[in-house]
């Protein structure tokens, strides 16, 4: 099967790429290169396209061909939505509509998009239910929610199998530190790994949804190997629920190191607490197991030991 992920030299596309090309399926990448890194698809087998998705002749270039696509690329980050919400827009929006037009013109009939918790904004309910309401806080989130919308809207329109799936803070090997947007899990191994304290934004009472990226992409390969759509989005976690200092204790059992704390204020738009009801996964995809959250802080905290050797 030829699959496209865009935004494939990202950290979910390029552990999602490696992991589809080790089933037998062939792959093909379209990455600006603007949050991705090339390097992270080094020694695999992928036909890649550097370019935007919003370039149609380059989006339509990587389209050709494909049985099924997963579409990727975006700007995360909420501070960054906060500071420039009009490049969010093109990126997450205008990108979106840009891979399914292309998509539809190619005859591609399965997409799958990845949008984010981020969407049930401040709706306190937990578990968040994919029918509960959704009030974004950020333009990250209005994004989101603005994408994943198209994507069902199109499934509906035009009858392409379409799939949203609601990303919970994913982690693991291949998620990097070292830029200003990076994500609570490698912010955090870093510091203790340079011997600085973990920075906290607030209280250390904000509570996340941490999900694998190995189970992540055994989600995402099983529903294009099955070809699953679903009317409505899908939360794509297992409703957990840890808060900042529980993950550094965890943190702290996994490195053997007993970690300073640094606790800044709290971040606009950061939601409070977030955690996934699994009802909809569970139903669609019975036999998935959920990586434990020491053994993923393990394999990252391991991944981030291996970088540093190397550096050495």
């Amino acid at each position: 099967m030829q699959i496209l992920i865009t935004g494939g030299a990202g950290f979910v596309g390029s552990n999602l790429a490696r992991m589809a090309l080790s089933q037998g399926h062939q792959v093909k990448v379209i990455d600006d290169l603007s949050t991705g890194y090339r390097d992270n698809l080094d020694g695999l087998d992928v036909d890649f396209v550097e370019g935007s998705i919003n370039d149609r002749a380059q989006m339509d270039r990587a389209m050709a061909g494909v049985d099924s696509v997963v579409h990727l690329a975006a700007l995360g980050s909420v501070p960054r939505s906060i500071e420039n919400p009009i490049a969010t827009h093109e990126a997450n929006v205008d990108g979106t509509l840009s891979v399914l037009e292309s998509a539809r013109a190619h005859g591609v009939g399965h997409v799958l998009f990845s949008s984010s918790s981020s969407v049930y904004g401040l709706n306190p309910a937990m578990p968040k239910q994919e029918r509960e309401w959704v009030r974004p806080m950020s333009p990250y989130a209005v994004s989101k929610l603005a994408a994943e919308q198209y994507v069902l809207a199109y499934g509906t329109a035009y009858g392409i199998d379409t799939l949203a799936f609601r990303f919970f803070n994913v982690y693991g090997p291949g998620q990097r530190a070292g830029h200003v947007y990076a994500a609570v899990i490698p912010v955090f191994i870093d510091a203790l790994m340079k011997g600085e304290p973990l920075p906290i934004n607030g209280d250390g009472s904000n509570s996340r949804d941490f999900t694998f990226v190995g189970t992540v992409c055994r989600v995402l390969l099983d529903a294009i190997e099955r070809r699953v759509s679903n009317a409505e989005p899908v939360n794509l976690a297992f409703g957990t629920n840890t808060t900042l200092l529980e993950l550094i204790d965890e943190i702290a059992e996994v490195s053997h190191q007993v970690p300073e704390k640094l606790h800044r204020e709290p971040r606009a738009g950061d939601v409070a607490h977030s955690q996934a009801n699994n009802d909809s996964l569970r139903s669609l995809f019975p036999d998935v197991e959920p990586v434990s959250l020491t053994e993923g802080l393990t394999a990252t905290y391991e991944w981030f030991q291996q970088g540093r050797d190397a550096q050495e």
